[in-house]
């Protein structure tokens, strides 16, 4: 919320200057975010008329104007402004002038100069080299009153102060001039100017048949016919100032008159031009595939969920966000209908993000807007067009369908002492809320407050309490140590935090990335398997539409952005949350209802396995050098992985991981059909596991160190190529070792070679070497204990996966 500091003043003016307001205001919650003055410094820049303007003799663009400044005689200024005329007044610079900084951040300073040969002493200015606006089509007109030699600054009042609030969605009372002024009277105590709406007497007694068909949608609507106006009317300057002021351009009139009353009043009002409406109106839900296009060019399709304003032939505007192109006035406007309207906040909230745009009247609708002072500011709109437009007002057709009902909230002076933090008596929280023009009535202890039609967000004794605590001043409250102690939260032993994870991924060789959470609907299709994805109703870009519901995508596009940039070698890595739709959760403090939210580490390796060196030949990382990094992150708990499928992993080099026989991931190199679509000659290596899993650890146990030296034995078995490393080491570990097997090691692997027959294997066998390390505690392994160990796992090893021995 953007306005001028006089426009403040004429409502209320109390003894502050401009910062002390400032940070009255933040102290109260209405955060003063930016405090400017309208124009930067400049000086000695004064109303001039021209009172000759003739062609310059050397050049075709220049003109040679004698200006009256309030000297003695007129100034001999050179210019090139297309509109350098006679009779003008415009803003001159006189020598030794400065005008505001340029790019470099140093004033200009005018001086006497020749320009082709002839003298110029001064510079005739635009609003642009005054800063005052982007405007460079030629000089700042000023109006033909302009006192001549008057000081610009002085009377354009460009010392005005420009205050840019930051307001919270409950202060929407305050998202209007006079709105504010209320709460600088309540924190200030200076008098408040209240006002007036003078009744306009109907003079023609045309009306415009309107029926609310959505109590739901609008609870009340008042409207009146204005015949006979001139749409071309030049909006007075003072209104063209102060909507520039507030951040808004002008229009038209009649457009500029609507968005003043808005900023001035916070009632956002709508203007139609009567001929073009067919009929009566209906205010209603709109229906499936209906269409609006709408003022600013757009054309929406609507449905069930938006409220409109319709006539009886299509659909004119769309109920308080933004009126429509077919009944927009214009140049040939001379018959209006002036509508202002109460709408329920939940029923225009969300609509304008739906359609990607946002407006001043939205805005203030899905906060809340005074629906009892609707006839009073339709007076005022009307008081506005009749005077600067013309034109013969008809009655005010006023419809009260549905509307708020006040209920009393009660505040407890205990309880606003407790929660404050501050001594207070009741006549102090009593004041406080008088102040704020609400209506108060004290019992024992407590004090009452019926909530005024402009304060929707006044519903509970905590709002109360706030109201309290803001005219106190947020400044005044009393610094008060906590009484309790303060105990930080003990992360249990049996999970790490996630910033361990990330050094031990970073320590190896891994860097983090941090990555969009929506991403293209293409990487959920082919990384994800997910043709379902969440998508954005309002996305910050248009590639950008869904929510993920995994990592790998954000990390394939961190390589792209890496490879395309010639990257020899990159390992990235990023814990992140992903998206998914889940009928089965519910609503609760940390979860929404209808979708999963969890946590997840992913990493990417691509290029060489080591960084170039001496020592050991180059080659590229590969499945196993992944697998490797998985099994460290998990260790000391041991991963099983198993042959999988995954949407982003080749078909026969992918597998999941699981932990105590769940599955908490994948791990796998990239599909051939991404990796050739990408251009990329070598495969990254990828996974992708659940963190919650991966944070979990176990809690290490001391246990005594043997005092006897281990035995080793070596067994040389003879299985089938299908039997894999793990359900060889399943059976050893699940023999009867008596405990005294303390690791078991695959050391080799030996199969025939292609056209050579090896002694004792078949041509589908393979021979695996396993090293078994025994240990006892207690005293040292007998020759009986050791064959009893061996020849358990030679007999578990026959039993399971059908081995014998070499």
């Amino acid at each position: 919320m953007q306005f001028p500091e006089s426009w403040l003043r004429e409502f209320c003016n109390p003894p502050l200057s401009s910062q002390e307001l400032a940070d009255k205001l933040t102290m109260a919650g209405l955060e003063v975010e930016e405090l400017l003055p309208v124009a930067p410094p400049f000086s000695s820049i004064v109303v001039g008329t021209i009172v000759e303007a003739e062609q310059h003799p050397n050049a075709d663009r220049l003109r040679v104007c004698k200006v009256d400044v309030g000297q003695a005689e007129p100034l001999q200024i050179v210019c090139g402004a297309p509109n350098a005329r006679v009779g003008i007044k415009v803003p001159a610079a006189l020598v030794g002038a400065e005008l505001p900084p340029g790019e470099d951040g140093k004033p200009f300073k005018i001086g006497k100069g020749k320009l082709r040969g002839v003298e110029s002493f001064g510079m005739l200015c635009s609003a642009r080299e005054l800063k005052l606006s982007e405007e460079n089509a030629g000089l700042l007109e000023l109006p033909a009153d302009a006192p001549v030699g008057a000081n610009i600054r002085d009377y354009l009042k460009l010392d005005d102060q420009l205050f840019t609030l930051k307001l919270t969605p409950n202060l929407a009372h305050c998202l209007s001039v006079y709105g504010i002024a209320r709460e600088v009277a309540a924190l200030t105590g200076a008098p408040l100017k209240t006002p007036s709406f003078p009744t306009l007497a109907p003079q023609i007694a045309d009306t415009l048949p309107v029926e609310v068909q959505a109590a739901d949608l609008c609870g009340r609507f008042a409207g009146r016919v204005i015949k006979g106006i001139n749409p071309q009317a030049q909006t007075p300057t003072w209104m063209v100032e102060r909507l520039a002021r507030c951040g808004q351009r002008s229009v038209s009139a009649l457009v500029d008159i609507s968005n003043y009353v808005m900023f001035e009043l916070g009632r956002p009002s709508h203007i139609f031009d009567l001929d073009k409406i067919h009929g009566g109106l209906q205010v209603r839900w709109g229906k499936a595939g209906e269409q609006l296009k709408l003022l600013n060019g757009n054309t929406v399709t609507l449905d069930e969920q938006v409220g409109v304003i319709a006539d009886s032939q299509a659909v004119e505007s769309l109920a308080g966000i933004m009126g429509g192109d077919a009944t927009a006035v214009g140049d040939d406007t001379r018959n209006v209908f002036v509508e202002a309207a109460f709408w329920w906040p939940k029923a225009i909230a969300g609509r304008s993000r739906r359609f990607n745009f946002s407006t001043d009247a939205g805005h203030r609708f899905e906060r809340g807007v005074d629906p009892q002072q609707i006839v009073e500011h339709l007076e005022r709109i009307s008081e506005l067009v009749v005077q600067i437009c013309g034109g013969e007002v008809g009655p005010v057709v006023d419809q009260i369908v549905n509307v708020p009902e006040a209920k009393p909230v009660t505040l407890r002076v205990a309880r606003a002492c407790k929660v404050i933090g501050m001594d207070l008596s009741q006549q102090q929280c009593a004041d406080a809320l008088r102040s704020l023009s609400l209506p108060v009535t004290e019992g024992e202890g407590s004090v009452t407050v019926t909530p005024p039609s402009f304060r929707f967000d006044l519903q509970i004794e905590e709002d109360l309490i706030e109201e309290v605590a803001r005219v106190i001043g947020y400044e005044n409250l009393p610094h008060t140590p906590p009484q309790a102690p303060v105990t930080a939260q003990v992360r249990p032993e049996s999970r790490r935090g996630a910033f361990a994870l990330r050094r031990q991924l970073a320590q190896q060789g891994y860097q983090e990335t941090i990555n969009f959470s929506f991403v293209e609907e293409r990487w959920e299709r082919d990384y994800a398997g997910n043709t379902d994805p969440i998508k954005l109703l309002n996305p910050i870009a248009s590639h950008l539409s869904v929510m993920r519901s995994s990592l790998l995508g954000s990390l394939l596009n961190v390589l792209k952005f890496n490879t395309d940039r010639k990257a020899a070698r990159v390992r990235v890595f990023e814990l992140g949350r992903v998206f998914r739709k889940d009928a089965s959760v519910l609503d609760s403090e940390t979860t929404v209802a209808g979708f999963d939210q969890p946590m997840r580490v992913a990493a990417l390796a691509w290029g060489d396995a080591e960084q170039q060196q001496w020592g050991a030949p180059a080659r590229a990382v590969d499945f196993f050098d992944v697998k490797g990094d998985v099994e460290a992150l998990l260790a000391p708990r041991v991963p099983v992985f198993e042959a999988a499928e995954h949407p982003a992993m080749h078909p026969g080099r992918c597998a999941r991981v699981l932990l105590d026989g769940v599955a908490i991931g994948f791990v796998g190199e990239l599909h051939p059909r991404w990796r050739q679509a990408e251009g990329w000659q070598q495969a990254p290596v990828l996974f992708e596991l659940d963190l919650p899993a991966v944070l979990a650890r176990d809690i290490a146990k001391a246990q005594p160190v043997a005092r006897h030296q281990p035995v080793e034995r070596d067994l040389a078995v003879v299985v089938k190529e299908s039997v894999t490393h793990a359900a060889l080491m399943a059976a050893i570990r699940g023999s009867d070792a008596q405990g005294l097997l303390k690791s078991a090691v695959l050391f080799d692997v030996y199969r025939a070679k292609k056209g050579v027959e090896a002694p004792g294997l078949a041509a589908d066998e393979k021979s695996l070497a396993v090293r078994l390390t025994l240990e006892g505690v207690e005293a040292t392994l007998t020759d009986e204990q050791i064959d009893g160990v061996v020849q358990a796992a030679l007999a578990a090893l026959q039993q399971q996966v059908g081995a014998r021995l070499r």
